[in-house]
C-alpha cells in the first residue's frame, strides 16, 4: 500500500462509516462462533491493530503485520502481541490458534493459496478462519491500484484458493450491498478519468457526522441479517468462514 494512503487509513478507521460498519459485521459473525474460553486468536495482516481491540474481547489476540509503520501503531494500542512479518511465513508452531482472521489482506498477495496454506498450518484442528476480501474483478478500479491489490474475488474464486490449502467452507456472504450501484457508477467515472483517482479520492473522506451515521446504517442492517444466518447475495465485499 502507498505509504501516504496507509497513514490516511490509520486516521480514518476509528470513525469512518465503512470501517465501523465492517467491524459490526465481523463482531456478529465472531460472536456466533462459540469460541472456547480464552481463545487464541490471530489477526493475520493486522494493520494498525484497530480490529485487535474488538478481537481481544473474545480471547488472547496476536497480530502479524508486514509494515513497520503499522506495527508501531498496533503495538501502541496494547491489545496483544504484534509481530512484524509476513503472513506467508509466520513464526508460530502448527496449531497455535483457535481462530485466525485475515481482513482485506489476501487480495494484496501474489500467492494467496500459499498464505491460506500457512494460515491452515497455524490454526488448530477444528479451528476457524474468517476472511474478508473485495468482491468482483469487474469492479477493478483506481481504488485497487492505489491499494496495491492483485485481484478481487467471488465466492467461487475464493473457495478455489482456500480448498487446496486445506480449508472447508462453512458459510459465505457478500456485504455492503446497498451501496453497490453507487460504487459501480463511481468506478465507471473512475475508468473514464485520466487521473484514475475519482473513487480512490473518496475512499477515506469522512462525511459530516449525520451522513457518516446514515452511510453506516446499511452495514448495520446487513450485520443483523448475517447474525441470523442470512446471506447477502451481492455486495462490494465478500466474507467467508472456513474450518
Amino acid at each position: 500500500m502507498d505509504r501516504n494512503y496507509e497513514l490516511q487509513t490509520h486516521q480514518a478507521e476509528d470513525s469512518h462509516w465503512w470501517y465501523r460498519g465492517r467491524r459490526s459485521v465481523l463482531e456478529r459473525v465472531i460472536a456466533g462462533l462459540r469460541l472456547p474460553a480464552r481463545a487464541r486468536i490471530l489477526d493475520a495482516g493486522c494493520g494498525s491493530g484497530r480490529n485487535m481491540l474488538e478481537l481481544a474481547r473474545h480471547g488472547t489476540v496476536t497480530g502479524v503485520e508486514l509494515s513497520s509503520t503499522s506495527v508501531a501503531l498496533a503495538r501502541e494500542r496494547g491489545a496483544g502481541e504484534v509481530i512484524e512479518g509476513s503472513v506467508l511465513e509466520m513464526p508460530f508452531e502448527s496449531g497455535s490458534f483457535d481462530l485466525a482472521v485475515s481482513l482485506d489482506v489476501i487480495e494484496h498477495l501474489g500467492e494467496d493459496v500459499a498464505a491460506l496454506r500457512e494460515l491452515r498450518r497455524v490454526v488448530a484442528p477444528g479451528g476457524a478462519l474468517l476472511v474478508t476480501v473485495p468482491a468482483y474483478q469487474w469492479l477493478w478500479s483506481g481504488h485497487d491500484e492505489i491499494n496495491h491489490h492483485c485481484r478481487r474475488y467471488t465466492r467461487r474464486t475464493l473457495q478455489h484458493a482456500a480448498e487446496p490449502a486445506g480449508w472447508e467452507t462453512v458459510r459465505t456472504t457478500y456485504f455492503n450491498s446497498l451501496l453497490l450501484p453507487v460504487a459501480i457508477a463511481l468506478r465507471i467515472v473512475d475508468r473514464l478519468s485520466p487521473a484514475r483517482a475519482t473513487e480512490s479520492s473518496l475512499d477515506l473522506w469522512i462525511p459530516p457526522a449525520p451522513l457518516n451515521w446514515l452511510l453506516q446504517r446499511p452495514l448495520e442492517l446487513e450485520a443483523a441479517v448475517i447474525a441470523r444466518g442470512g446471506r447477502i447475495p451481492a455486495g462490494l465485499s465478500l466474507l467467508t468462514l472456513f474450518r
